[in-house]
């Protein structure tokens, strides 16, 4: 894991309502795509200050806009689920 983008990766999981609210996660172009059990407990704000340009929520899909580097945040986030 590169070791600046654990503290990040770290504070999206959180934000996402952590691990046991994630159903799935995958990387698409800029963005994290992620399927949660309750959109409820997801903390846009929390996204935006680990990093997030923008944050879309409709019904259980979160879409978390992180720029060009999402294959980076999204192995990190895979090594820390």
């Amino acid at each position: 894991m590169r070791p600046e983008g654990r503290e990040q990766a770290a504070a999206i999981l959180a934000a996402l309502g952590g691990v046991d609210n994630i159903d799935e996660i995958e990387p698409c172009t800029t963005r994290l795509r992620s399927l949660v059990r309750d959109a409820g407990r997801v903390d846009a704000a929390g996204l935006r200050a680990a990093g997030a340009f923008g944050v879309m929520i409709s019904g259980r899909v979160v879409q978390v806009v992180v720029g060009p580097h999402v294959d980076l945040i999204a192995t990190d986030l895979d090594e820390l689920m």
